[in-house]
């Protein structure tokens, strides 16, 4: 789809089948960065090639990575042992905010000059919390403005390791701080009071430079440590299918009573499936199986539609379920009961402002919204009726309004699908393997329109 697309869905009658989900974001960013800063040569399979990780893998090449693209989901990457290039223009991280916050810890460490450049959307995110713990460490570093906003300016420096707590649950701070932290001198070590994705930490290991991990003495949370100089070694990965990709039609099959739904090859790391948690308070009916958890636990999931009801999402669940937190809300609008969402101030400077972006978007359907601070309450019960809503440039809106346009009476479409392709390029395709509509072919019903 092109940046001005659309996208128009009618109501879905039934939702059931078996479906793979394309590759894990988070994953296929971290992948491909560890790969380019290793020893030797790693081969990636179920790369996601959606927008954002392909700015990643398009700055490592620029900086003297030699990736090997074989397929589109299918990379060898002979890494650089940790000594990159100088770019010679600015690096271009598009919608990613993963990209930039990570490259800015690799960056700050290597001797040259460096300039992380986003679209709108990104370069309105402030980069203020990784500018602050590399400054300390020693890096030189700024942004635009008090909240240093991209572009970001980089020049190299030898790095000091730092002991640094983290202010907020943040997979992205965390990661930036330990990558930055393998080019310094001695340990480097940051503690999280909520746990955030652990792929980093995982990674680390599977690359042969284990950090080292403990729980913190009051039983919250946990502290890593890397050492300055450790090495990376390369090592074949496969990443599994996205959870957040695959979150989307979770809720959508449960919601649907009488649905049927199994996906297979599907991250289930426990950081990132707060979402089964959620949804199993809300009554949903769910089938787990992990099959392996060498590194990463996958397995597969089926979901059996039934109707749900309201919950509270609040506290230290947030950070696990952050990225979900837009199609929480539309279950929350098709469920008996109210659903709250609080303590998610995060979402205010994500892609978009998810919490006014969603508000938005919910009333539009004729569902009931009370919007706060920190999230908003969504007053369930009421039949949705299908409406003509934005995507805010945000990939996430634009696919949790497409699924509650499955529940709604009429036709709803969404205006500007293109960011779509910066996580899941085959979105449309996927919902058509796994929908039956109310009525006509499936051409007639869901169509996207450049």
């Amino acid at each position: 789809m092109s940046r001005s697309s659309s996208l128009t869905v009618r109501q879905v009658r039934h939702i059931g089948g078996e479906i793979t989900v394309p590759g894990d974001k988070s994953l296929s960013h971290r992948a491909v960065l560890f790969s380019a800063l290793a020893d030797g040569t790693t081969s990636i399979t179920g790369f996601l090639p959606g927008e954002d990780c392909i700015c990643t893998m398009r700055a490592l090449q620029a900086m003297g990575s030699v990736i090997e693209v074989h397929s589109k989901t299918s990379l060898l990457v002979h890494g650089t042992a940790g000594k990159l290039q100088p770019p010679l223009e600015p690096l271009d991280c598009g919608n990613s905010g993963t990209a930039m916050r990570l490259m800015a810890g690799i960056l700050a460490a290597q001797l040259f000059k460096s300039r992380l450049i986003g679209d709108a959307s990104l370069s309105g995110r402030p980069m203020k919390r990784i500018v602050d713990p590399l400054r300390l460490m020693g890096a030189k570093i700024s942004g635009q403005g008090e909240k240093h906003t991209a572009p970001l300016e980089i020049e190299g420096a030898s790095l000091k390791g730092i002991d640094y707590t983290l202010p907020v649950a943040s997979a992205q701070l965390k990661s930036c701080i330990l990558l930055a932290g393998l080019f310094a001198n001695g340990t480097t070590s940051v503690t999280e009071k909520t746990p955030s994705r652990d792929h980093t930490e995982r990674l680390l290991a599977h690359f042969h430079a284990p950090p080292v991990i403990d729980l913190n003495p009051d039983g919250k949370g946990k502290t890593i440590r890397v050492r300055g100089g450790a090495r990376l070694h390369g090592r074949d990965f496969s990443v599994p299918g996205d959870f957040s990709s695959a979150a989307f039609w979770i809720v959508a099959a449960a919601m649907l009573p009488g649905a049927d739904l199994t996906i297979t090859n599907l991250g289930m790391n426990g950081t990132r499936t707060g979402l089964l948690s959620v949804l199993l308070r809300m009554g949903a009916h769910l089938h787990e199986n992990i099959s392996d958890s060498s590194c990463e636990p996958v397995g597969s999931l089926r979901v059996f539609g039934r109707q749900l009801r309201g919950t509270r999402i609040a506290g230290a669940e947030i950070a696990n379920v952050i990225d979900e937190l837009p199609i929480i809300a539309v279950a929350g609008a098709l469920a008996e009961g109210d659903t709250e969402i609080r303590d998610a101030h995060e979402l205010r400077v994500k892609e978009t402002d998810r919490i006014a972006a969603m508000a938005t978007n919910l009333r539009a359907f004729g569902v009931t919204v009370t919007e706060h601070e920190d999230g908003m309450t969504i007053h369930g019960g009421t039949k949705p009726t299908g409406a003509k809503v934005g995507s805010y440039g945000d990939h996430r809106i634009a696919m949790a309004s497409a699924i509650l346009g499955l529940f709604s009476k009429g036709e709803t479409t969404i205006e500007d699908t293109g960011c779509i392709a910066t996580s899941y390029p085959t979105f449309q395709e996927d919902l058509l393997k796994i929908a039956y509509f109310q009525e006509g072919g499936l051409a007639s019903l869901l169509s996207a329109r450049s």
